[in-house]
């Protein structure tokens, strides 16, 4: 897994999650994850469904629900560091994609040691996306979790065109955005 891994928030993109979908698919973005923290388990299946049938030919991941992602057969699951433990997700989802949050070394380290297709490390910049987001970390710890694991390494936070360019050449085999998106493909 390389590139562009573009985060649908619901949060911030509200009505406008399938027409930025839509953008984003034809812009040639291959991996999208669906986030939405506070949707119920129907509302988030409607919605996920549907942002399926339109990224039915790219890597579709749903945001810390393997349930969820099992029933709208997406393609895998991103999980945070206090969701379903990967060794349980696994069982679920068996050979369909995992990846986890960290947010540390000692983190990204532990998770290296788990059976996940690839990391996310952040936040790498200051972020706006998340309510009590965790301090920025900068880009020198995608370098040190290079060192340790071949396992892909996607940056996220804060990252956008002016900054973009520093986390490729720390070694990140990809970036994750979220509100980006808004002034990249808005």
């Amino acid at each position: 897994m390389k590139g562009l891994y573009a985060i649908i928030d619901y949060d911030l993109l509200r009505d406008r999650i399938y027409e930025v979908t839509q953008q984003i698919i034809t812009a040639g973005v291959k991996i999208i994850q669906f986030r939405a923290k506070n949707l119920t388990d129907k509302e988030l299946v409607t919605h996920a469904l549907k942002l399926r049938h339109l990224a039915q030919d790219i890597t579709f991941i749903i945001n810390d629900r393997p349930d969820i992602a099992l029933v709208v057969e997406a393609d895998g699951v991103h999980l945070g560091q206090d969701d379903l433990p990967v060794s349980l997700a696994r069982r679920l989802l068996k050979d369909k994609i995992i990846g986890i949050s960290t947010h540390n070394l000692e983190q990204a380290i532990a998770a290296s040691k788990e059976e996940i297709d690839y990391l996310a490390i952040g936040p790498i910049y200051q972020t706006t996306t998340k309510k009590n987001a965790l301090p920025p970390i900068g880009p020198k710890i995608i370098q040190e979790i290079k060192k340790i694991t071949n396992i892909p390494v996607f940056a996220i936070g804060g990252i956008n065109e002016e900054n973009l360019e520093e986390v490729i050449k720390a070694g990140a085999d990809g970036v994750a955005v979220a509100s980006a998106l808004e002034g990249i493909i808005i």
